[in-house]
């Protein structure tokens, strides 16, 4: 595993901890997923043609399905990102940003172990 010039090597120790913490997310967020979906599905089955609602339960109930797609379509990108976490670990370009090549930083890592892109790159996409 790359790291910066001014930090450590990766430890087998520091590594099963990410991995492990990366795993954990992911089961976590395959039941949010499954809970948010069948929320959502809950939601759409209880729609029905909406005939008899006055505009407020209208409104309400087209913000109780957006809020769900939200939190499932959110709970589906942070999985994608979590599994493609595991697969850089297996595959060994984990911790290499992915758009420059540099070390994304060990301590990047640790606090946010989806990173993909070193802090200048990130900084760079989120300016765009």
């Amino acid at each position: 595993m790359v790291v910066r010039e001014d930090e450590s090597p990766w430890t087998a120790k520091e590594l099963k901890a990410v991995r492990a913490e990366i795993e954990a997310d992911i089961e976590q967020l395959r039941s949010e997923l499954q809970v948010a979906e069948a929320e959502l599905s809950d939601l759409l089955r209880d729609s029905g043609d909406g005939a008899g609602d006055d505009q407020a339960d209208a409104g309400a109930k087209t913000y109780d399905r957006e809020q769900e797609i939200a939190l499932a379509d959110n709970a589906r990108e942070m999985l994608r990102q979590s599994e493609h976490a595991l697969e850089r670990l297996d595959d060994g370009t984990y911790g290499v940003c992915e758009s420059c090549g540099n070390p994304v930083g060990k301590l990047r890592l640790q606090a946010f172990p989806r990173a993909t892109l070193c802090m200048t790159c990130k900084k760079n996409q989120e300016r765009r």
